[in-house]
Formats: structure tokens, C-alpha cells, sequence
């Protein structure tokens, strides 16, 4: 494995970024040290973000890009980079964050739990991290996390609750998100950077992953909702409006979700779903009476997220695609699932479609990268949506990376076991 001085440096800083993640409860309590309100104070409230993690690392990046081969290399890097990724996770965490979708969301929710014979909470509780995750491979999982998460934040984030059952619950999202979108070609982004290349289509993904997959989520959710059962017993808190007259007509629900499908569907085209968000911005402005404020901040930090990982992760080739080359079958799937937890999934999958895969290869690169997606916060795109929205609720320490991925443990060694064991089917229509 031949690399230049650029790659080795990228990978330092990748790693070291890595490392900047397990430690940001850290730098909050230096900041908590410090003079509230002082500039110190906020810088080490700054490094305490993960969301800005591989942003400040890539551009520490950038500077010594410069510094070792001049300012014109650097930019003409920049421009190499596809940024489609984050600015489409930026704006359809906008269009699904908005109230009528959360609403929509919260009636599937809904009329699933009433199918269910357990406590009102219990039944929505599954039915939200089973119905959610799923709906992830129609409208895609960042979309999907960002529903999710913010319908778990008002029933049962904001609740008492123990920590063990947030770290549970978190974790469990993240997994299922991750495994849930592997039913079509186009929502889960480690299957959408090989689909093409493939011949990987809706049909495909049903045969290899789609009942694996759904039965991996269902185990997973009811063994974690049996273990928290004395925490979900009762009623369901679902946030209330008090007026009647703002809570949105169904013509304005269904004009979200046309924003939402024209979004997805020209998902590879940022010039195009970025001039269709402009327009959902004005319908937001015409109907703002029955619009919660957009959540522009937090969608903008999971886009700076992952664009500063695109720019750290681009340069990572150099090491992960000879490592992928020459694993055989069963040591590509467990090293998928393994190297998901310090790479972004997406980018493992698109490294491994850079070198020639038999057929059962294929599946173990992908069906690993799935599987391990939800054992850290970068292992998978939309795990930044669901950290951002929920984060708040973990106390002053923040989430602790340690204990995420324990809890994550078990759901993801049941999803390796359903996508490693269980048979494929050839569907005849």
C-alpha cells in the first residue's frame, strides 16, 4: 500500500478525528471549567460538538493541503468531491422535520400500534421503531431518521425516562435505520453508491435483504421493548396543538410529501432539489400559521458533518480498498460491519465497488456495511440527523460514543446473523 504524504496525513487526521468523538463529554466539562461566556468557554463548547468534529479536522486538512502543494491543488481537491450527499441530507432533513410530515408520520405510527395487543406505549413504541426505520426505503433514511427521532423526542425523550432506556433506544434507531432502507435501491446511502453500477434494483433488494431485514428489526425492537417494559407502561404523551385551526389540512400534508418525493426523486441532481427546496421555502412562508420553525440549524451542522467526512474520507482509499481486496466472503461481511464503526458505510461500499467482487462478495460488503451502521455516530449518514435531535435530552455530558456502541451491540449481532444466515429468494412474478 503506496500513499502519498497527503493521504497519510489525511488518514492521521481521519483517525485523530475518529478519537475527537469519543472525547467531546471532555471538552464540555473543560468548558464548564471555564468563564461562562468567555471566549475559551466557547471554544471548548465548539470542539464539544460532534457535528463539527470532521469539519474542523478537514479543514486543518485543507491548510496543510495548501501549505504542501499550494492553494490551486487545494481548491481544484475541493472541486473533485462530490458534496451531492450532504446538501441532500441537509435538505430533506428540512422538508421531513416540518409538522405535517410529523403528523402524517405519527398516524402511521398510530394506526399500526392500535393493530398491536400491549399498553398504548408499548405498541407505539414498537410500531415507531419499526414502521419508521422501514419507511426509510421509501423516503429515504435520513428523511426516516429525522421523522423518527423527533416523534421518539415528544413521547418518550421528554418523559422520565432512565439513560439506559435513551442509550437503548438510540441505539436500536440507528441500527434499524440503517438495516431498514436496504428494501429498494435508492434510500440507503451505502446501497445507493453501488446500485448503479451493480444492476442492483428494487426487485434485488427484496430478494437479498428485504424479509432479513424486516425480521432483523422486529427481533431487535421487541427484545429491547420486553427488556424496558416497566418504562412503557401507560399512555402515550403525543404533543398537542391548541388550536385546532393550525394543525394542517390534509391538502397541505399532501404538498409536503409531493415536496418530499420531488426531493428524493432527484436525489443524484443538487441544482435541481436544491431550486425545488427554494420553492418549498415560499410555500413554508405562505402557510407559516400551520409550520413549526424549520429546523435550519440543526439540519445545517448533519450537512457540515458529513461534508467535512466526505473531505477526510475521499482520502482514505489508499489503505481501505487493498485491506477490502483481499478478504474473503465471510471476512468481508464481519470486516464491513467492523470498519463501518470508523467510516462512514456509504464510502466503504463505494471503495469496494472500486475493485472487482464476485457476486457473494458484493452482498457481504454490503450487507456488513448495513449491518454495522448503527454502531457509531459517523458510521452511517443519517446518524447525525437522529444525534443532533436527541443529544439535548442526555444531560450535560452529552451522548457518550462508549456506551452508544454497546448498547448498539446486540441489535447489530442480530442483523449480521438474519443477513449472514438467512436464505435469499429468487421472486417469480
Amino acid at each position: 500500500m503506496q500513499a502519498s504524504t497527503l493521504e497519510i496525513c489525511a488518514s492521521v487526521l481521519f483517525f485523530l478525528a475518529i478519537i475527537h468523538t469519543f472525547l467531546v463529554s471532555k471538552f464540555e466539562h473543560i468548558a464548564d471549567r471555564k468563564v461562562k461566556g468567555s471566549i475559551s468557554a466557547n471554544i471548548w463548547h465548539f470542539l464539544a460538538e460532534v457535528e463539527v468534529v470532521f469539519g474542523i479536522w478537514a479543514l486543518l486538512f485543507i491548510a496543510l493541503f495548501i501549505a504542501l502543494s499550494g492553494v490551486l491543488p487545494a481548491l481544484n481537491y475541493i472541486d473533485s468531491l462530490n458534496f451531492t450527499e450532504p446538501a441532500f441530507v441537509f435538505v430533506i432533513m428540512c422538508i421531513a422535520a416540518t409538522r405535517p410530515v410529523i403528523l402524517l408520520a405519527e398516524k402511521i405510527i398510530s394506526f399500526f400500534a392500535k393493530l398491536l395487543p400491549f399498553s398504548e406505549k408499548m405498541s407505539f413504541y414498537l410500531s415507531a421503531l419499526i414502521i419508521g426505520p422501514v419507511l426509510g426505503s421509501f423516503i429515504t433514511e435520513p428523511a426516516a431518521m429525522t421523522v423518527t427521532a423527533l416523534i421518539l423526542l415528544e413521547t418518550f425523550y421528554k418523559d422520565q425516562v432512565s439513560l439506559k432506556f435513551k442509550y437503548a433506544t438510540i441505539a436500536l434507531l440507528f441500527v434499524n435505520v440503517s438495516i431498514g432502507g436496504t428494501l429498494t435501491h435508492f434510500a440507503a446511502p451505502p446501497v445507493l453508491m453501488v446500485a448503479s453500477k451493480w444492476n442492483w434494483g428494487t426487485l434485488y433488494m427484496l430478494e437479498h435483504f428485504g424479509y432479513k431485514s424486516l425480521l432483523a428489526i422486529i427481533i431487535s425492537t421487541s427484545v429491547y421493548a420486553f427488556h424496558f417494559r416497566s418504562e412503557l407502561k401507560g399512555y402515550v404523551k403525543v404533543k398537542k396543538h391548541n388550536d385546532n385551526y393550525l394543525i394542517p389540512k390534509t391538502w397541505k400534508i399532501l404538498v409536503h410529501v409531493l415536496f418530499l418525493f420531488l426531493v428524493v426523486y432527484t436525489a443524484h441532481h443538487p441544482k435541481v432539489f436544491i431550486g425545488i427546496f427554494c420553492f418549498f421555502l415560499g410555500f413554508i412562508k405562505i402557510t407559516e400559521k400551520y409550520q413549526d420553525p424549520l429546523k435550519i440549524k440543526t439540519s445545517f451542522l448533519v450537512a457540515f458533518f458529513l461534508a467535512g467526512l466526505v473531505t477526510l474520507g475521499s482520502m482514505q482509499s489508499w489503505w481501505l480498498q487493498p485491506l477490502l481486496s483481499k478478504m474473503s466472503d465471510l471476512v468481508l461481511f464481519v470486516g464491513a460491519t467492523c470498519l463501518t464503526a470508523i467510516t462512514d458505510n456509504a464510502a466503504l461500499t463505494y471503495l469496494g465497488s472500486l475493485v472487482e467482487l464476485t457476486e457473494e462478495s458484493k452482498y457481504a460488503l454490503v450487507a456488513g456495511a448495513v449491518a454495522g451502521g448503527g454502531l457509531t455516530v459517523i458510521a452511517n449518514a443519517p446518524n447525525p440527523a437522529g444525534f443532533g435531535i436527541l443529544k439535548d435530552t442526555f444531560g450535560p455530558d452529552g451522548i457518550n460514543p462508549v456506551r452508544l456502541f454497546l448498547y448498539a451491540l446486540l441489535p447489530t449481532i442480530i442483523g449480521v446473523l438474519c443477513l449472514l444466515l438467512l436464505p435469499s429468494f429468487n421472486y417469480q412474478f
